[in-house]
């Protein structure tokens, strides 16, 4: 009776494993400073917030230096950093450098209204599955990586940060070089 009750346990733990969907497995984070970035695809948002057909591949992004910024329009640090990045994005214009924002746990609608209303013009990408801030280990708003010109992890900066800083350009220019 006992060896009964033992294999139904057994057989009823491996049902429930094998049924647990895929999303509710853990998943760790695939990016680490000194790590290569992996490649992802991601659609920009138009002006009423919906994906426009411009899609975003890192892979196409090789020989820049690439600094992306998971922000969300509820986030008051996101707001205060806001404007440095728009300065580091003008000044980095014709440079071998690509800025990338990915909405993070928001309506992208609000995100598009918010980045209207401020005269905001970087790229923002709309990663609605969660999987690239998943695969970055994103845990909260703002969260920057730079990321050097060979697909490199270079920088992760948690909080915000003053891009428009002559620290925070000797940054960049750094992984320009």
């Amino acid at each position: 009776m006992k060896q009964i009750v033992i294999i139904l346990i057994l057989i009823v733990a491996g049902l429930v494993f094998f049924f647990i969907p895929k999303e509710e497995k853990i998943q760790r984070a695939v990016v680490a400073v000194g790590l290569k970035a992996p490649d992802f695809e991601l659609p920009e948002l138009d002006a009423g917030g919906k994906s426009s057909s411009m899609i975003w591949r890192f892979s196409e992004l090789k020989g820049k230096v690439v600094f992306i910024n998971f922000w969300a329009s509820w986030c008051d640090e996101c707001k205060k950093e806001k404007p440095a990045i728009q300065m580091l994005y003008e000044k980095m214009q014709g440079r071998p450098f690509q800025m990338l924002t990915i909405v993070y746990r928001d309506a992208p609608e609000k995100a598009m209204a918010y980045m209207r209303e401020n005269g905001y013009t970087m790229p923002v990408l709309f990663d609605g599955d969660m999987k690239i801030a998943r695969n970055y280990g994103v845990r909260g708003v703002p969260e920057t990586y730079i990321i050097d010109r060979e697909g490199i992890v270079r920088e992760k900066i948690i909080g915000r940060r003053q891009w428009d800083s002559p620290e925070a350009i000797e940054l960049i220019e750094k992984w320009l070089k």
